[in-house]
């Protein structure tokens, strides 16, 4: 199938609602286009992170990552200046097969991928809730608590969940995407957390992720 692709420094996860500032002129066609979309519930696109480029600019991103999420848009603000500040939430995963720029925005040809439904074992699911918890309480010294609220019961989407909260650079992010099932992608999020609680151990200022992290724009 095919979707208008809004391309990001940024990872996205399904199940999970992220705020866009949209202001370059494709991405805005892109916007105005959804909202021709009579059926709020058709009005998705997909997104992918950018290995390698910009979100912005003639030259924009030089490489993308394959595997990517299904979004729909569910809030929109227009703003005076032609701008506008949108909220999406992902649907699924999709694999970009081949990107199509020659339109006012980005087109991608996609297909689906679908989640393993395997049993996700207790064990896997204790460690992984005992070691956010266990983030959590370390962060809470030092910054604001990354997640309100109790933690899901279903373990896929209490995996997507810890991977949007785990402070990670965006290769951790995406391969926590690419990962095949919940079982897979609970393992590594919980790993990747563990190591960061020892990373905050030794600079307790901050999330150790935050020393090598720079600002983004979603656009």
């Amino acid at each position: 199938m095919t979707l208008p692709m809004f391309p990001l420094n940024s990872v996205l996860f399904p199940g999970v609602s992220v705020p866009l500032r949209v202001f370059e002129d494709r991405y805005r066609a892109l916007v105005h286009h959804l909202l021709r979309v009579e059926d709020p519930i058709e009005r998705v696109f997909g997104s992918v992170g950018i290995r390698e480029g910009y979100e912005v600019g003639d030259h924009g991103a030089q490489s993308l990552y394959r595997v990517g999420c299904r979004v729909q848009l569910t809030e929109v603000e227009s703003n005076t200046d032609g701008t506008f500040d949108i909220v999406a939430v992902g649907l699924d995963r999709i694999k970009l097969e081949r990107l199509d720029t020659t339109g006012l925005f980005p087109v991608g040809h996609v297909v689906e991928l679908e989640e393993n439904d395997d049993v996700v074992a207790d064990e896997v699911l204790e460690r992984a809730r005992a070691t956010f918890t266990a983030y959590r309480q370390a962060l809470s010294e030092i910054a604001n608590d990354p997640y309100s609220g109790s933690l899901p019961r279903d373990p896929s989407y209490l995996s997507w969940t810890l991977a949007a909260c785990a402070p990670l650079p965006l290769p951790e992010r995406q391969a926590l995407l690419e990962a095949d099932d919940a079982t897979e992608r609970l393992v590594m999020v919980t790993d990747l957390l563990r190591t960061e609680l020892q990373a905050m151990n030794v600079i307790p200022s901050l999330p150790a992720t935050e020393v090598a992290r720079t600002r983004w724009s979603p656009n």
